[in-house]
């Protein structure tokens, strides 16, 4: 089945890419030509991308499978977010902090600290604090809740992550990577498709292009699930070592990871 016509693809812009001083050689396979220093994305590959990528979406999303939104540059910030929460899918939009997979038990500790800031501020037990105290804690909440707000309903590590530009959210596609969870991107001509398992090429710095792949995501999700769904329980398929390794703070790895893409061999 076609989930994008070639007419919305074109009328979002899709096909623009990126400048041809900016571009990673082993992007080529999904490049039409070059215009006016810029290259056009072919678009009938984009084509057959969306329905491999897509048909994988669907599937996984019909198995209760968890898909997390990660977005962090500007203009991908609120459209993935509400395509998050439309669906009841974990989001990050502020900013990839090392360990969020690799370490991921660690990660919940972070969580639990915020569920704890929460309840104390509910209740309206932090009026019993000194102003100075109260003054701190409130920043931390803030800050926590910037950080690892849209995972907090996260209880274990995701089927699946999309994210906009791999190219930024390097360190995210490099964890995923590391763990074997599959990669799906919207990936612009700067980005290596190796690292990516399921690739839509495309321009992933125009808003209306983003929101285009974003929203019919959602859409997949909302068919499939009903959406808007807590994002809990058993995984989907059966995960690996290095999976239930993260589960279980078996890495210790918090630190950032390098920032040259390449998934382990």
């Amino acid at each position: 089945m076609s989930y994008i016509s070639m007419k919305q693809l074109l009328e979002a812009g899709v096909h623009f890419g990126h400048e041809t001083k900016r571009w990673n050689p082993k992007f080529k396979r999904f490049i039409f030509a070059e215009r006016n220093g810029i290259f056009i994305i072919d678009l009938q590959k984009t084509l057959k991308q969306i329905d491999r990528s897509f048909d994988y979406i669907k599937d996984l999303s019909e198995r209760g499978g968890v898909i997390l939104f990660v977005g962090t540059k500007k203009q991908a910030q609120e459209i993935v977010e509400l395509e998050a929460r439309r669906t009841g899918m974990p989001f990050v939009t502020s900013r990839w902090l090392g360990g969020m997979l690799t370490n991921f038990r660690t990660m919940r500790t972070r969580i639990d600290r915020l569920n704890e800031l929460d309840d104390l501020f509910e209740s309206g037990r932090i009026n019993d604090r000194p102003k100075a105290e109260r003054i701190a804690l409130g920043s931390e909440r803030e800050r926590l809740l910037r950080f690892v707000g849209g995972i907090r309903k996260m209880t274990r590590l995701p089927d699946a992550i999309f994210v906009v530009d791999p190219t930024k959210e390097v360190i995210a596609v490099q964890e995923a990577n590391k763990l074997g969870i599959p990669v799906i991107a919207l990936a612009d001509t700067d980005s290596d498709p190796d690292v990516i398992d399921y690739i839509v090429p495309g321009n992933d710095d125009a808003i209306r292009s983003i929101q285009l792949i974003a929203h019919r995501i959602g859409d997949l999700v909302v068919e499939a699930r009903g959406g808007g769904e807590d994002v809990s329980g058993e995984r989907v398929e059966g995960g690996n070592a290095d999976i239930a390794a993260a589960e279980q703070g078996g890495e210790g790895d918090t630190a950032q990871l390098t920032s040259s893409q390449g998934r382990a061999g």
